[in-house]
């Protein structure tokens, strides 16, 4: 007898199991397809369990002392960011004050102040009335975008305190992407006290 149709027998059943491997295979990727699918629609709804992680697995709520823990050292993490951006802000008027009054320091062999404004084809006199009392004041228009110059005193500080306030508002934001609603609202509840405290002096270089 010829070995042939042995062969061709053999060829099949290799073939069958081809597919049902495939098979097999493709229904287990479909079901871990899914099953990713899913859970990142579970991730991406508002959840209320105190077991969920914080920054790392071994930060995890076990009780509801431990949860409330964690609530509590968001909100003042919060807290601080608000507090940082109002240091900054405060810093900021400090240095600009100083940049300010460096300009009218007076150096031999220029010309005073009061000479470059009678000199300045952009001033113009005029006389301010208050309380019935005139004065005659210049008016000087401002010049353009003016760059402050690079301190060694004042840009490595700012360059610090911007990494700290980015650093702190990162972790809030992982914090708030775990979709647990008592560290959403811990966050929301820290950013409001903050502002309520020190919110005031947040724009405090900008008058």
């Amino acid at each position: 007898m010829s070995a042939y149709p042995r062969h061709a027998g053999h060829m099949d059943m290799d073939m069958d199991m081809g597919k049902d491997m495939g098979k097999d295979m493709s229904n287990n990727s479909s079901s871990s397809g899914h099953g990713s699918m899913s859970s990142m629609m579970m991730a991406m709804v508002f959840q209320t369990n105190t077991a969920t992680p914080l920054y790392a697995n071994s930060w995890t709520p076990q009780s509801a002392g431990a949860y409330a823990g964690t609530c509590i050292f968001l909100a003042i993490l919060a807290i601080v960011g608000r507090l940082l951006l109002a240091a900054r802000s405060i810093q900021e008027a400090r240095w600009l004050n100083k940049d300010l009054r460096r300009r009218y320091v007076a150096a031999n062999g220029k010309i005073p102040l009061s000479e470059q404004i009678s000199n300045d084809p952009n001033a113009r006199q005029m006389t301010l009335t208050a309380n019935g009392v005139d004065e005659t004041v210049f008016v000087v228009a401002s010049k353009s975008c003016e760059v402050r110059p690079w301190r060694f005193s004042v840009d490595p500080v700012r360059a610090a305190m911007d990494t700290v306030i980015v650093g702190v508002g990162y972790l809030l934001m992982l914090a708030v992407m775990t979709m647990n609603v008592g560290y959403f609202m811990s966050v929301l509840g820290g950013v409001f006290i903050g502002s309520l405290a020190v919110g005031r002096f947040s724009n405090v270089g900008e008058h």
